[in-house]
């Protein structure tokens, strides 16, 4: 009997911690029931991870949902398991193709996405590879820069005329807290002088924000807001696909207390997606679903990354 007060004694305490500590960790949860009826929301790499969870919420707010995915199969997997889980209707969520490795399946993707609707409400940029081998985009860009950057760059672009007539209208960018270890390499986006996964991920993240940045100073004015943000850390299939299988399972192990589920994860998308207060604000970097300062961020260096990323993806100046 007396073991058993002892180890009550140890094992309650330490569990109401272990519970606050995790709850501290998960971060923000948002709350706000606004409802998206009769809007159009337009979702990269939903598929899986945040994108899927986001991906959810959107539709059970009342929205219609595309999913642009690179694998189909794997998407209309994750659809029917979507429209399962909610119950709802098969034409509130949608997958239609595309690979942001391709500029070529951007604009296919676009041109039909204009067929079948003439709004988009929210944009949201969530897809992205991580730690990959030197690789290459279809058109020669080293392959996160051209995957995380360059691909959501040309998309969004081609989608503005479409978010400025749906106007009020937001774009939200997924970066990452490994923005603070990243830099531009201007004259190395084909990855020719040099090439580190780690450190082309971070600069890939780095883009992100200085997309979103630049994004909303242009379009000041015409109601389309934009927005960058972190995540937090979070187990995904991402983490998945390059780190030992070992590693992954240190990793989710420190992961139940450390790091978000992927629910939380996507409550800072979701918050920059649908919140009124956001809705006032544009081009700024979001953590835990409130405003924080980027590492690393001025205009003079956003300005002239959406120069080059202009002509890189051959958009017009």
């Amino acid at each position: 009997m007396a073991f058993v007060k002892r180890f009550l004694y140890l094992i309650v305490p330490l569990s109401v911690g272990l519970y606050f500590v995790r709850e501290y960790f998960q971060g923000c949860k948002y709350t706000g029931n606004e409802r998206l009826d009769d809007k159009v929301v337009l979702i990269t790499g939903a598929n899986t991870g945040i994108g899927k969870e986001t991906a959810k919420n959107m539709a059970l707010r009342g929205a219609r949902v595309y999913m642009a995915c690179r694998n189909l199969n794997k998407a209309n997997a994750a659809r029917d398991d979507l429209l399962n889980i909610t119950g709802l209707p098969a034409d509130k969520i949608k997958v239609m193709q595309m690979d942001l490795s391709s500029f070529r399946s951007i604009r296919n993707f676009v041109t039909e996405f204009h067929k079948v609707e003439e709004k988009l409400h929210i944009l949201i940029n969530n897809a992205g590879i991580m730690f990959t081998p030197f690789l290459k985009t279809e058109d020669g860009f080293e392959m996160q820069v051209g995957v995380n950057h360059l691909g959501h760059f040309l998309l969004t672009n081609l989608l503005i005329d479409k978010l400025k007539t749906s106007a009020p209208s937001r774009v939200v960018t997924v970066s990452s807290l490994a923005h603070m270890s990243g830099t531009v390499e201007f004259d190395n986006f084909r990855g020719e002088k040099g090439y580190s996964r780690i450190n082309s991920y971070g600069n890939s993240k780095l883009m992100n924000i200085l997309f979103a940045k630049e994004l909303g100073r242009r379009l000041e004015g015409t109601g389309v807001t934009s927005y960058s943000l972190h995540p937090g850390g979070i187990v995904t299939d991402l983490q998945r696909e390059v780190l030992n299988p070992f590693f992954v399972k240190v990793v989710h192990v420190l992961g139940y207390v450390f790091w978000k589920t992927i629910e939380r994860g996507a409550q800072t998308t979701i918050y920059c997606a649908v919140n009124d207060n956001a809705g006032k604000e544009t081009g700024l970097y979001y953590s835990d679903c409130a405003v924080k300062t980027p590492f690393g961020v001025d205009s003079e260096t956003a300005k002239k990354l959406w120069e080059v990323s202009l002509s890189l993806t051959g958009l017009k100046q």
